[in-house]
């Protein structure tokens, strides 16, 4: 699903130069949850910012399913992101103003789903997640925990082949955590592909295997658990 070839960052401010990335390769197969592991300031962010299509690499080649993405426009990017690609983030990331049903249904508006379908959609993904008594709700109403499910739950809504989670359980408690977690985990056994940078142990025994990060280089590669 995913190949890194050399892939380098390097960010440029007036005449300081900072390599955030220094030729990172490898490559993640459809299915496997990966953990990605290091100190902050390792690259673990910008990483996950060039494999989300978010941001382009400065030199390398990234391959996301079977098509070589490095040198794509924003709209390429765009449009890959949104067809295939759900995003979870440490802060969450909702819209204060929208309902949590509006929330989720977010990202199938910008795909241009049906109405009918889409309010379908938003109730099964509400229910799997164990959140539709608070579909009308804003999530200033919520508890973190919740929030989270939320966030996961317009990750998913739109079917992605990839999740990307950037500290999904930084700003929740061991219990809470521990939801996200075997929610991700859910997804996982039923055929996502999940990429989470994490600075938590416990998290990453979730994953089959961990990538660590040192001063923008991989370090070593561990292989949790069988990849079936």
């Amino acid at each position: 699903m995913i190949k890194a070839e050399k892939l380098t960052k390097i960010f440029r401010a007036d005449e300081v130069e900072t390599t955030a990335l220094n030729e990172v390769s490898f490559e993640i197969k459809k299915g496997e949850f990966v953990a990605i592991m290091g100190p902050s300031g390792c690259g673990k962010s910008t990483l996950l910012n060039i494999l989300g299509l978010l941001d382009n690499p400065t030199s390398g080649k990234y391959f996301f399913l079977d098509r070589e993405v490095s040198g794509s426009t924003e709209r390429q990017r765009a449009n890959l992101r949104k067809e295939n690609i759900g995003f979870v983030f440490q802060n969450f990331n909702l819209i204060d103003e929208l309902t949590v049903s509006e929330n989720v249904e977010l990202p199938l508006i910008y795909l241009g789903m049906p109405t009918r379908e889409r309010k379908k959609r938003v109730e099964e993904v509400l229910a799997q997640m164990q959140i539709s008594h608070r579909h009308k709700h804003f999530p200033l109403q919520l508890s973190g925990g919740q929030q989270q499910r939320v966030a996961v739950a317009r990750a998913v809504v739109a079917k992605p082949s990839l999740i990307l989670a950037d500290e999904p359980t930084g700003n929740l408690d061991s219990a809470h955590g521990e939801e996200v977690m075997n929610l991700l985990n859910e997804l996982n056994v039923n055929g996502t592909t999940i990429i989470m940078v994490t600075h938590s142990q416990r998290d990453a025994e979730y994953s089959q295997r961990v990538i660590r990060l040192f001063d923008g280089q991989i370090i070593n590669e561990n292989i949790k658990k069988s990849i079936l």
